[in-house]
């Protein structure tokens, strides 16, 4: 897998973040940088955690299913962008997150409630997630022999800088880009994963 796949692979995985993080955005009255950052780095951080537990995982079992690894990496990949598709086509605008009040009216979130604290007992668990998907990616890394430092890496930055695009995103123009942002993550990983299997195939 090649850095530029490996990017692509990045943003697709990045998508359900991004999609978090718009609502987020709707729901900050005040909006600055620090809040921006605050959330990417509890999305970066855990979306390059999670990998890396899948791959120390996946790593002990590599060398029992390599003849099958390429069609175990394809199974996963298609699997995880189907689910952000159909979560894509399914979910409505924000109405799982708490929003302020003045904004409720044009973004179709529940009217009254308060903005979102980005305090650990708030941001963790929508952190933990957003990224427990991106386990079975490292899962995938380890059968397909991939570095996993420099991915990961990746993957963190990506989402860091994506999760702050989106909090700035919902903050400005609401919840619209969400479900276009998830639907868009889903394909990257399902052609990422016809990709794995047509290599291999040849």
């Amino acid at each position: 897998m090649n850095l530029i796949e490996l990017f692509l692979l990045s943003i697709g995985l990045s998508m359900d973040a991004f999609a978090v993080a718009v609502c987020i955005g709707l729901t900050m009255s005040k909006f600055n940088i620090k809040k921006m950052l605050t959330v990417g780095l509890y999305f970066g951080l855990f979306q390059a955690g999670m990998p890396i537990i899948g791959f120390m995982i996946a790593t002990q079992f590599a060398g029992l299913v390599t003849q099958f690894s390429h069609w175990i990496a394809f199974g996963l990949l298609v699997f995880l962008g189907a689910k952000m598709i159909w979560g894509s086509l399914t979910k409505a605008n924000c109405k799982d997150r708490t929003c302020a009040a003045t904004p409720c009216a044009d973004r179709k979130c529940p009217i009254g409630r308060q903005e979102v604290d980005l305090v650990p007992s708030k941001m963790i668990p929508l952190a933990l997630a957003t990224s427990i998907d991106a386990m079975a990616v490292g899962v995938s890394f380890a059968f397909l022999r991939v570095s996993i430092a420099p991915a990961v890496s990746l993957i963190g930055v990506t989402t860091l800088v994506i999760s702050m695009i989106g909090v700035k995103i919902g903050n400005v123009f609401g919840a619209k880009f969400r479900a276009k942002a998830e639907l868009a993550g889903g394909i990257i990983l399902v052609l990422m994963g016809v990709r794995v299997l047509l290599e291999h195939l040849h």
